[in-house]
């Protein structure tokens, strides 16, 4: 089990002159290959996304699941991470503890995190599902078939991040609107829905070598994109099990990535790339 520190660095309140005390919290999540980083699941990083938004202070213990700690089982008996501890209540459903936090963390100390329209929750929520479909699948005769139904997937997404919302057209203007410029699902702030969805998509970019390059070309040659041993590593993984390129007139979804690899609340809550690859190294299937 090892500790790690989130949230404010400095310790002080998250909102200036706030009276009352700071919780205790912990998010348990799970260990990677070495027993002390953190592993891959996106369960996992949607709670620390969704605490470190928050502005909260709090702790990440990360649980090696070969070697589980027996206060942990006592903790949180037959449960696997991700799960928290807030103020000695021990909460272990990933949904319940999003709506927990977002009730117990709330303005005007804490950002309200929720959508503004409901539509926001539910876009891409099929994507991954489809993607670990496609990349199970060993049948030849049958990627064809998986790859149109992740595409369609992957549109869907698209079509919703390039389609304004309400609050981007003027009613008073005779002009139609061209499109949406808005950096995440539900505007120009991380929400619930971007914790949720960006750890699935980051498992998809890291596995599919052609939406690296993409971003890589899209940052200049960002450092977070700049292909390593763990980037030459994804491409193997990728190009052994799939050939699959990512449509480059997904416009709505390269803006989406980029702006979210610009934010700390995304990029320092992923797994290393190796965990992902490790993790999809049995998962992935070889067709024949």
């Amino acid at each position: 089990m090892t500790r790690l520190n989130g949230g404010e660095e400095d310790g002080e309140a998250s909102e200036e002159g706030a009276p009352g005390r700071e919780h205790d919290i912990t998010l348990f999540v799970k260990a990677g290959c070495d027993g002390e980083s953190i592993g891959n699941c996106p369960f996992s990083q949607r709670l620390f996304m969704i605490l470190w938004l928050k502005g909260v202070i709090f702790n990440v213990t990360t649980v090696d699941l070969k070697r589980k700690p027996a206060d942990l089982q006592n903790l949180a008996p037959g449960t696997n991470p991700p799960f928290v501890t807030f103020d000695g209540e021990v909460k272990t459903d990933v949904n319940k503890i999003e709506e927990f936090l977002e009730e117990k963390l709330a303005p005007p100390r804490y950002p309200k995190l929720g959508t503004q329209h409901p539509e926001s929750n539910s876009a891409g929520n099929d994507v991954f599902a489809k993607f670990s479909a496609f990349i199970k699948n060993t049948k030849k005769d049958a990627n064809e078939i998986y790859e149109k139904s992740l595409l369609r997937a992957l549109k869907k997404l698209d079509q919703y991040l390039n389609s304004p919302l309400p609050e981007e057209i003027d009613a008073d203007s005779a002009e139609d609107v061209a499109g949406s410029g808005r950096k995440f699902l539900d505007g120009d702030e991380l929400t619930l829905a971007d914790c949720n969805l960006l750890p699935k998509l980051h498992i998809i970019k890291v596995l599919l070598p052609q939406l690296t390059e993409k971003l890589r070309e899209s940052h200049g040659g960002n450092a977070l994109l700049t292909p390593g041993p763990s980037a030459q590593g994804a491409d193997i993984v990728a190009k052994r099990y799939r050939d699959f390129e990512f449509p480059s007139e997904m416009t709505g979804i390269w803006r989406y990535l980029n702006n979210a690899y610009a934010r700390d609340e995304f990029t320092n809550t992923c797994p290393a790339d190796q965990e992902i690859e490790h993790a999809y190294s049995d998962v992935a299937k070889r067709m024949k």
